[in-house]
């Protein structure tokens, strides 16, 4: 689970920059990329993958470090949904992705 939530992660981050540069440079998709269902049903997804992840590590490893990083970045991408699409949308978004990441590795870390 660690591991799709990095890839979810990064996945997140590509859709992030793509669409900013899709959408400026061709005018192409705006509808589709910055469509708000799209990043709800995301957001939906990382919360049950680091929940289910991180939860189940922080109960084995007792380690608090992982959980409240995930928990940070996972914050950062609900706060974007709170702003308009755009940069300050995609920068937090990014910045939760990262943290949220980093969440996950520090999980598989702790757990060998």
């Amino acid at each position: 689970m660690d591991r799709a939530g990095i890839w979810l992660s990064g996945l997140c981050a590509v859709h992030c920059v793509a669409s900013i540069f899709i959408v400026s440079a061709l005018g192409l998709g705006g509808q589709f990329f910055f469509a708000p269902w799209i990043h709800r049903f995301g957001l939906a997804v990382a919360l049950v993958i680091a929940a289910v992840a991180i939860g189940w590590g922080a109960l084995r490893h007792r380690r608090a470090a992982p959980f409240v990083t995930a928990m940070t970045g996972l914050s950062f991408m609900g706060g974007a949904l709170a702003v308009p699409h755009g940069v300050e949308e995609a920068v937090l978004t990014i910045i939760g992705v990262l943290l949220v990441s980093l969440g996950h590795i520090l999980n598989l870390r702790a757990a060998h």
